[in-house]
């Protein structure tokens, strides 16, 4: 993979258009109408789309999208599948993948990479591949021309983020606090912290995710950074059934007030 993809020129084009970038992260298979979602999220300004390929362990993960990713592997959702649904499905913005490493690796690295590359997904996020074992996967996604998007924790020591940043594509993904994904009451001072170190050592878009789940908290980490990763808050409008228009409604918050105030 040579030059700038599809995830990092959409994230670009919003900061240096002077805004915050928004990516939602939406539980694939989950529900009859989780595609559907996916075109109305896109419609409500968001820059990426973070799609979850449900696993059965999912390490990072808190209560809310562990619910949703045992719905959806009940209701019969599978990698292939996920991705075929994807496929040709033209939502406007670029698609990531979130998932575990066992999936692509049970698939086969240079296959996992393809075929995500011919389902129209531009980045791929396995926040379980540790970074000293990346390579393998990188040169997979890279030929296939798939971004290969890393996390940085607040524990991670400075020596280790410019090697992080450097290997990163698309964007950084700034884990906003120790522990798992979910909503909470206040944001976590790690998630400014993470995003301020960051921003330091890369010119990267630099999104903070985990621990990020109302508005007030998106725009508060956002000084910081270039944007968020929003995924337990929207999905736990799809566990409530609330139908594409209301996983769009609170995507369309955020993207409001972000707007407001950048």
């Amino acid at each position: 993979m040579t030059g700038i993809g599809a995830v990092e020129t959409a994230l670009r084009a919003r900061r240096d258009g002077g805004g915050k970038c928004l990516v939602p992260y939406v539980t694939g298979g989950l529900g009859g109408d989780w595609t559907s979602t996916i075109q109305a999220v896109a419609g409500a300004g968001v820059d990426v789309i973070e799609v979850g390929i449900p696993f059965s362990d999912p390490v990072m993960d808190g209560p809310t999208i562990q619910a949703a990713n045992d719905r959806a592997l009940g209701t019969g959702a599978t990698p292939p599948g996920i991705l075929d649904a994807l496929r040709g499905l033209d939502v406007g913005v670029p698609l990531v993948v979130m998932t575990y490493y066992n999936i692509a690796f049970r698939m086969g690295l240079d296959r996992f990479a393809a075929t995500l590359a011919d389902s129209g997904v531009s980045g791929c996020i396995l926040p379980d591949l540790p970074l000293e074992e990346t390579g393998p996967w990188a040169l997979a996604a890279d030929a296939s021309g798939v971004e290969t998007i890393l996390l940085a924790a607040p524990t991670t020591p400075d020596e280790r983020l410019p090697i992080i940043c450097e290997r990163s594509r698309g964007f950084v993904y700034g884990v906003g606090l120790l522990g798992v994904t979910g909503v909470r009451s206040a944001l976590a001072s790690s998630a400014s912290t993470i995003a301020d170190r960051l921003k330091e050592v890369t010119d990267r878009p630099v999104l903070v995710g985990v621990g990020v789940g109302t508005a007030e908290q998106a725009v508060e980490v956002s000084a910081h950074g270039d944007g968020v990763v929003v995924g337990s808050a929207v999905v736990q409008r799809m566990l409530d059934s609330a139908g594409p228009d209301g996983v769009a409604a609170l995507a369309s918050e955020f993207r409001e007030a972000l707007d407001a105030v950048f």
